[in-house]
């Protein structure tokens, strides 16, 4: 039987092998099968399926996200879900960065406000952290 053993798959796709474990559990990625000794056998395929679960988490998808584009992917596949997901996940992603920017201004205003020094009950950033509403 010829295959990859865990070590290689993952030094292959560029993941540790405790990764390549849990996106196994997780089942991302499938069980592959076993020699009588028990060493797994990942075929050279998984190398590809591993590096598209990398680079679907840099894009920022979930692993329930990724499973499903992993099922899209295949031959066939709707690619109109495909688009629709990454559109959904995009406007995530913009609807976390107006967030973000808005707490970056926030924080701004809070920090050019407080002098760095003297007593700590006239420190605007406490202070605001501390308010009731």
């Amino acid at each position: 039987m010829t295959g990859l053993t865990i070590g290689k798959l993952a030094t292959q796709a560029g993941v540790a092998v405790d990764t390549v474990r849990f996106y196994e559990r997780e089942g991302l990625l499938p069980a592959p099968p076993r020699l009588d000794s028990g060493y797994r056998l990942y075929p050279a395929d998984a190398v590809k399926r591993l590096r598209f679960i990398r680079r679907a988490k840099a894009l920022g998808f979930t692993l329930p996200e990724i499973g499903e584009l992993l099922a899209l992917s295949a031959p066939r596949a709707d690619v109109r879900k495909v688009k629709r997901a990454a559109q959904g996940k995009l406007q995530l992603l913009d609807a976390k960065i107006t967030e973000l920017e808005r707490i970056r201004a926030g924080l701004r205003q809070l920090v050019a406000h407080c002098p760095g020094h003297g007593d700590s009950g006239d420190c605007p950033i406490l202070n605001a952290l501390n308010e009731e509403a």
